[in-house]
């Protein structure tokens, strides 16, 4: 992908160009390689989502890694009919203009590379379930923080949730946030001793790509800027 950094002046020019690209780069990953990443590897793409900024610097994000054993029992946990649904936080209510569009865009987009048929809801669900098994990732992450911060803790697990997922990019992984992940809310906090006073933020699948796997191409589109800047 082109970066438009010509006005940029020489000394920076190349330092945007890695940021930019490694974003632009950044997917949602559907599909992994069963090996395992060496544990410095992940410690490393941990320490630089370490920089990610929050409120006065509180950095109230916990994130629990589950690999091997751990996270099996956890996907078989999320297979039991009977377990406790329900997230710590609210989901969004509804998906209204645009909103819904952009949604709507990206879910055909993917079942158009997976070969879904629309309305073959049999199909659609069984991709759904996936994200309870982390799309076969051999690592799973569950962010959470304090309840008594409120929003703003939210909104800094967000940064240092996009800085990880940038620091993967960058160390060559593979790395997808999961939403779906903490509407289990409940049996996370008991499998993974979670305190009560933190809440599940969401999780990521992460771990060496897939490239053979059709969703392997997807890439998903961006507002153009002016739908999302308003310059004063």
């Amino acid at each position: 992908m082109t970066v438009p950094h010509s006005t940029l002046p020489e000394s920076v020019a190349a330092r945007f160009s890695i940021i930019a690209e490694t974003l632009a780069e950044r997917r949602s990953c559907r599909a992994f390689l069963p090996g395992e990443v060496p544990r410095p590897v992940i410690e490393a793409v941990l320490r630089a989502a370490q920089h990610a900024p929050s409120w006065s610097n509180v950095q109230p994000w916990h994130v629990s890694i589950v690999s091997g054993a751990a996270l099996a029992e956890l996907i078989a946990g999320f297979a039991d009919p009977d377990i406790d649904r329900g997230p710590d936080l609210e989901f969004p209510q509804r998906y209204d203009g645009v909103y819904r569009d952009r949604r709507r865009a990206t879910g055909w987009q993917l079942y158009d590379a997976l070969g879904i048929e629309r309305g073959d809801r049999a199909a659609s669900a069984a991709e759904a379930a996936r994200n309870f098994e982390f799309f076969g990732a051999p690592h799973g992450a569950v962010v959470t923080t304090e309840r008594s911060l409120g929003a703003y803790g939210v909104l800094d697990c967000g940064f240092f949730v996009q800085a990880f997922l940038t620091a993967a990019e960058a160390a060559g992984l593979g790395a997808i946030a999961q939403a779906s992940i903490a509407s289990r809310a409940s049996f996370l906090h008991t499998r993974l001793s979670i305190p009560k006073s933190r809440v599940v933020v969401c999780g990521i699948a992460f771990g060496y790509s897939d490239l053979t796997h059709p969703s392997a191409g997807l890439r998903t589109q961006r507002a153009e800027l002016d739908d999302v800047a308003t310059f004063l």
